[in-house]
């Protein structure tokens, strides 16, 4: 829902991802609030559409205040922490409940590409990430400017799922109920990728959450270049 909205409005994605993040940073580290969470996606690695891309400048955003903050270059006291979704099941926009109605109305099963893979997470753990990554002790392992992410384990074929979800409803695939093939769309990949080939992963106190560290970007230069947006 938000790749093709971002690449028909990119301007409005820019705006709200970055803009507003940045906006808001601001915002939370001057009235000395606790913490803020950033909620970013696994399209921030190696982006191919503007939702991916300017969630990616979300997160160095909030890195470079963390950092900031961490290194005594700003007033201690917020703590700013990145969380790194895959796809949320059941939630809005969500092929799951999408297959679930169009099974509900004899189908077809729309699936973009015969190859494409997600990576997914219930709705328990993504509201469990957020809550842990923001009450985890800054003292008990060094997180500044770091990222928090799942472990989501192997991506899931959506071709896979739509045939699973027909045999579950007790049809069979391409005779009772058919899967089409649309196309990818616009700004949309064939798979995701949770972290970057130079990302380094960090265990927590906490199984199955991890720690990536991004690629550290010179606060100046983010600072000149969103003074240009």
């Amino acid at each position: 829902k938000q790749v093709p909205m971002g690449e028909r409005q990119p301007c409005e994605g820019v705006l709200t991802n970055v803009i507003g993040t940045r906006h808001l940073a601001e915002a939370c580290r001057l009235h000395g609030v606790t913490a803020m969470v950033l909620i970013s996606t696994d399209k921030a690695v190696n982006p191919t559409n503007v939702m991916g891309a300017s969630k990616r400048v979300a997160e160095m955003i909030c890195q470079s205040f963390d950092l900031a903050a961490s290194r005594g270059r700003a007033p201690a006291g917020t703590r700013f922490v990145t969380v790194r979704f895959g796809n949320v099941l059941g939630s809005s926009g969500s092929v799951v409940p999408l297959f679930q109605r169009q099974l509900s109305a004899g189908g077809p099963l729309t699936v973009t590409h015969p190859e494409v893979t997600r990576f997914f997470m219930t709705t328990r753990e993504a509201v469990e990430l957020i809550l842990q990554a923001a009450a985890l002790p800054k003292a008990e392992l060094d997180a500044a400017g770091k990222i928090f992410v799942l472990d989501m384990g192997e991506p899931v074929r959506i071709r896979d799922l739509a045939y699973q979800m027909i045999r579950l409803a007790g049809l069979k695939p391409d005779q009772d109920i058919k899967v089409v093939f649309t196309g990818l769309r616009p700004g949309e990949k064939l798979y995701e990728e949770v972290l970057h080939r130079d990302e380094a992963m960090m265990p927590t106190a906490q199984d199955g959450i991890l720690l990536a560290a991004p690629r550290i970007v010179d606060r100046g230069e983010l600072e000149a270049s969103l003074e240009l947006v």
